[in-house]
Formats: structure tokens, C-alpha cells, sequence
């Protein structure tokens, strides 16, 4: 699975060196960068993105999580947001749906006081030595997240819920006497409103999933073309880690969108 990865530096020079070290370890196999920005935070608390870039061809498919995570941050007035920007997909995102957690931003917002600078990076490793020793010879203190599911177990749950309250109503209705029939049948509507709109997000997340997952596949392909052996045995349980992982949300996804289309059916 993949992480989200926070080093935060003194210098806004040596996040870039700090940036460097981390593309030369994605160069030798050692790790897997999929998307990577340098942020500096300035004195008055406002965020600046200094450079933002994905690798190879993954585009804003999973720069998504990084642009997501400069956006909290930085929350709606403290993002001096550049050109650069507009290579990692948008700002604001549902922290939920970030799948990085609020323990994690209250730990990196702490850690990235005024003045310093930090190099935000969706990365895979099969080990975190190689990273942490040499971010930390450059005096970062480094955070890291395994992305969660939280967004597709809300659907579940909440598309489970929404057909148990449909069921009820409908039952009501058969026994519901002309007073309240009225009520009850705008009951439903409502209900079945709310199922469509998780139908829709269920479908969304499915599709923007997949996305994701096929941009990391094509990466891990073009790291293999001029690793070494070794490195290409690690390159290789990446690939089975991320198939794996989306075979678990996409089942989840699949779920809560068979539970809504069944609700909407009956």
C-alpha cells in the first residue's frame, strides 16, 4: 500500500536537497515516488508550493493525495497557491477521503512551524531505512501514513443503513393509514434520494480507484526498465501490494453499490 510521506526541513534548501535524495533513491529502486511537492510554510503561517511534480505517468490520478494533503494544511486562506499547483488535481479534499487521518495532520501541521519548509511525496517501499537514513542525515523529521479505507467503509455502513431505513419505511407504508401515508411516501423519496447520491459516490470512488491504481501500475512498469535485478524483485512485490490493494476496495466499493442498487430495485 501506499504511503504518504512529510519531511520537514529548517531550510526551504534543504527540502530541495531533501527532495533530490528521495527521486535518486526512486532512480535505484530502493523506494517508489508517484507524486512529490516542496512547500515552504512563511511567517505568517500561509502555505507556498514551490515545486510540484508527478513521476512518469501518473499524472493527477494520484497526485490527487498530495495536492489533498497541501490543502489541509494550509486550509482555505493559508495556501498561496501557484501555477505549479494545478499538476496535483485541486486543493481541498474531505479529510476522510484523503485516507491520511487527523492524527497525522495535527502531527506534520506541529512539526511545520513558520518559517520552515517541508517535501510532501506519495511513495511505496519495501523498507524504511534507506529513506530515513539519509532524509535524516539532512536533518529532516520524517512522518509517514499507510493511506486507509475509512471512505469505503463509510459507504458500506452507510448503504447498508440507508436500505435497512428504506425496507422499515415501505413496511410502514403497507400498514399506514390515509393521514400518514403522505408523510411516509416523502419519507421514502428522501431515502431513496440519499441511495442514489451514495450510489453515485460509490461508482465515483470506484472509477477514480481503478485510475489510480492503473497510473501506479504503468510506474512501477517504467521503474523496471532500468533497474537492476534486485531492485526489480522489490519493483515486483510493489505491483503485487498494489493489485492487492485494490482488489480489497474495489470490493468494498462493489458492496455499498450493489446494496444501493438493490435498495433502489425493491
Amino acid at each position: 500500500m501506499d504511503k504518504m510521506l512529510v519531511a520537514v526541513f529548517e531550510t526551504e534548501a534543504s527540502a530541495f536537497e531533501g527532495l533530490s535524495a528521495v527521486r535518486h533513491l526512486h532512480k535505484e529502486g530502493d523506494i517508489t515516488l508517484y507524486a512529490s511537492a516542496v512547500v515552504v510554510k512563511d511567517k505568517a503561517g500561509k502555505i507556498a508550493v514551490k515545486q510540484a511534480a508527478d513521476e512518469g505517468p501518473v499524472g493527477t490520478a494520484v497526485g490527487l493525495l498530495t495536492g489533498s494533503l497541501i490543502g489541509l494544511l494550509g486550509g482555505p486562506a493559508g495556501v498561496a497557491v501557484g501555477a505549479s499547483l494545478g499538476s496535483l488535481g485541486g486543493l481541498i479534499f474531505d479529510l476522510d477521503a484523503s485516507g491520511i487521518g487527523a492524527q497525522f495532520l495535527d502531527e506534520v501541521s506541529t512539526a511545520l512551524s513558520p518559517g520552515k519548509s517541508a517535501v510532501l511525496a506519495e511513495i511505496q517501499e519495501n523498507w524504511t531505512t534507506p529513506l530515513d537514513t539519509r532524509l535524516h542525515q539532512l536533518g529532516a523529521t520524517v512522518f509517514r501514513r499507510l493511506r486507509s479505507e475509512v471512505i469505503e467503509d463509510q459507504l458500506v455502513r452507510e448503504s447498508a443503513a440507508f436500505e435497512a431505513d428504506l425496507k422499515t419505511l415501505q413496511e410502514d407504508l403497507k400498514h399506514a393509514d390515509a393521514e400518514t401515508r403522505a408523510a411516509i411516501q416523502k419519507d421514502i423519496q428522501q431515502v431513496k434520494m440519499q441511495i442514489q447520491t451514495l450510489q453515485d459516490q460509490a461508482k465515483k470512488r470506484l472509477d477514480q480507484t481503478k485510475a489510480e491504481t492503473d497510473a501506479r501500475l504503468q510506474s512501477l512498469k517504467d521503474q523496471t526498465k532500468q533497474a537492476s535485478d534486485r531492485a526489480k524483485r522489490r519493483i515486483d512485490k510493489r505491483m503485487t501490494e498494489v493489485k492487492a490493494d485494490f482488489e480489497t476496495r474495489s470490493k468494498k466499493l462493489n458492496q455499498a453499490w450493489s446494496l444501493t442498487k438493490e435498495a433502489l430495485a425493491a
